[in-house]
């Protein structure tokens, strides 16, 4: 690749997200190196600490890549489909993660400071996944409780994340689960389940 003055600095941080992307979804978070994608893309490391401003900056920009293409995932899975859908968005979140093993795993393995908040487009990011759930949640559940859907969509996501790096990491393979999809899904209709019986 060229050298530092073919590319506008937009067009150099698209070009680094990608690489950087590819790297991440190759490697996953603990071997990442910002170095290797200045090497893929051309450029020195201090001319990707120039467009990005610093490391933890990179990272976010790479796994809020990670979170658009996850929720284009789960808008294809859900479009035209007329039954079942809390069905097809748990299928959807064990594929993404599946598919995309270390990309996915980065978005929880990096931690910003305690004392730094993302930018927001990462939670605007991270938020349009979860305004897609609580709009299935909330359309299995009565008219009475829908107002409840919002919190129950957080416990629901923790337990089917749970499932997910359970089936991931091997943990269900040596407890005898055959079907992590289907361990999830059953938790999340008990606990619609318990709030249309009361």
């Amino acid at each position: 690749m060229g050298r530092r003055s073919d590319h506008s600095r937009e067009e150099l941080r698209e070009i680094a997200v990608t690489a950087g992307h590819r790297h991440m979804d190759e490697v996953g978070f603990a071997h990442f190196s910002a170095r290797e994608v200045a090497k893929r893309i051309g450029y020195s490391i201090g001319t990707i600490y120039n467009v990005f401003g610093s490391y933890d900056a990179l990272i976010l920009a790479i796994n809020g890549r990670t979170l658009a293409l996850w929720r284009d995932h789960l808008l294809r899975r859900l479009s035209g489909v007329q039954d079942d859908r809390l069905r097809h968005a748990i299928i959807a979140y064990f594929e993404f993660a599946t598919n995309h093993r270390h990309a996915w795993a980065a978005i929880y393995d990096f931690r910003l400071p305690e004392d730094c908040t993302p930018p927001d487009s990462y939670q605007a990011e991270v938020r349009a996944i979860f305004d897609i759930v609580i709009a299935e949640v909330r359309q299995a559940l009565p008219p009475a409780r829908k107002c409840e859907s919002e919190a129950l969509t957080r416990s629901l996501l923790a337990s089917v994340h749970g499932h997910c790096v359970f089936a991931m990491n091997g943990t269900f393979a040596m407890l005898g689960e055959t079907s992590p999809v289907d361990a999830a899904l059953c938790r999340v209709r008990d606990s619609v389940g318990s709030l249309m019986a009361e």
